[in-house]
């Protein structure tokens, strides 16, 4: 419980924060666009198409947390719902099968196990990122970033899920989760390469070994 805690925020029963993103430099900031005008951009709703159309990637990340410490490793991305974090400095590994979130302590031999459809996350994992419909919360349209902030009060509370895009190229260089208590975790990826295909393994949860207290560091 305290590795997700720490990672994803949990702030209360169901709900969770995770995050991932790009320039450690910015940070969410509040935004006044309403819901209404960010169902009428196109111009978001093209960028959030061309980011759910890609069907995998992986790359580098360094990721900050609330407090401003720094963790970094690998990351791995599949629609949709599969997602992997590999830690270098850290002995854990968060997997999400399209289903279930699972944080691996390596070091103490512990896996915790959550819903991904109690987590933002889930969002941004999607096959689709629908700005029309009751999940957005606003869009701001800059020259040089978009950012979508989505939330659903009824799943996740007053947790929600930020992404930040270049207008240019579409690439994502950002998300960001903040929770019920207004804590961020922001997370920088790089090195990213799109497409290809990523073993099934590596989005496998071992629930048997789970349930039969097995983990290990498999």
């Amino acid at each position: 419980m305290a590795e997700f805690q720490r990672f994803f925020g949990r702030a209360r029963k169901g709900v969770v924060r995770w995050s991932i993103g790009a320039v450690a430099a910015v940070m969410l900031v509040p935004l006044a666009v309403s819901g209404a005008s960010a169902q009428g951009s196109g111009a978001a709703q093209r960028i959030a198409d061309h980011f759910a159309g890609i069907p995998s990637m992986h790359g580098d990340f360094i990721q900050f947390d609330p407090n401003g410490r720094q963790s970094e490793g690998k990351f791995y991305i599949e629609r949709p719902g599969k997602v992997r974090f590999d830690y270098a400095n850290a002995p854990l590994r968060v997997i999400a099968d399209g289903s279930t979130v699972a944080i691996n302590n390596k070091k103490l031999n512990t896996w915790d196990t959550y819903p991904l459809s109690k987590t933002p996350m889930k969002l941004l994992l999607d096959r689709r990122i629908d700005l029309s419909s009751a999940n957005i919360r606003s869009v701001k349209e800059e020259p040089d970033l978009t950012t979508i902030v989505m939330g659903d009060r009824s799943v996740f509370g007053s947790s929600y899920i930020t992404m930040m895009f270049d207008p240019q190229s579409y690439d994502l260089k950002q998300w960001t989760i903040r929770d019920q208590q207004g804590k961020e975790t922001t997370v920088m990826i790089y090195n990213v390469k799109t497409g290809g295909n990523i073993q099934d393994s590596a989005f496998k949860i071992p629930y048997t070994a789970i349930s039969q207290g097995q983990t290990g560091n498999r």
